[in-house]
């Protein structure tokens, strides 16, 4: 008789997604994803394959919570320049109970270069950031707030590679302000 999962799935791969966020993949054992997933050995390799398949399966899942709230910022703010410094100050304020800084600019600096699935995801991931940077611009444009010497796509370029190194920045026992002053300069560029 076949048994039963004796966890939800939903609940042990945010638990995986927090370990590869704080460790990275390469330094997160077997070991230390059952210890700290609260799973049989067993179950995790029924449940997810492999280590590797679990990394990319917590990658999404990162992803899909932190688009998410960028984009639930970006729709509770009354102007676009409210909006962009929303998405700042989360950057810069990290999440409550997480890891500083960003799993998914984490994994690309860790493994990109040498794994083409992780590559495309962090590729994809950051496609999908700019994209939504891309229209906060076009809607500050529209509105006046910002500049339109420069075309909203290529400005959302810069703001998210602006916003990536804030995130590595985050991870390191840079001050606080010194974080919000990079931010500020940043925003800067938008001024009219």
């Amino acid at each position: 008789m076949a048994r039963s999962k004796e966890f939800e799935e939903n609940d042990v791969l945010e638990k995986a997604m927090m370990l590869f966020w704080e460790q990275g993949f390469e330094k997160t054992s077997m070991n230390d994803l059952v210890e700290h997933m609260g799973i049989h050995r067993r179950s995790l390799y029924d449940t997810f394959t492999d280590k590797r398949t679990l990394f990319l399966k917590a990658m999404e899942r990162f992803e899909d919570r932190i688009g998410g709230r960028w984009a639930a910022r970006a729709k509770q703010a009354e102007t676009a320049d409210q909006a962009l410094r929303s998405i700042f100050r989360f950057v810069i304020d990290g999440d409550e109970d997480a890891p500083p800084g960003c799993m998914l600019v984490n994994s690309a600096v860790e493994l990109a270069v040498r794994d083409a699935d992780v590559d495309a995801k962090t590729a994809q991931a950051f496609a999908k950031s700019e994209d939504l940077l891309a229209e906060i611009v076009a809607w500050g444009q529209q509105s006046g707030e910002f500049t339109e010497r420069y075309e909203a796509k290529e400005l959302a370029e810069y703001l998210h590679n602006a916003l990536a190194g804030l995130r590595v920045m985050a991870r390191t026992s840079a001050a606080k302000e010194k974080l919000e002053r990079i931010a500020e300069m940043s925003m800067r560029i938008l001024t009219p």
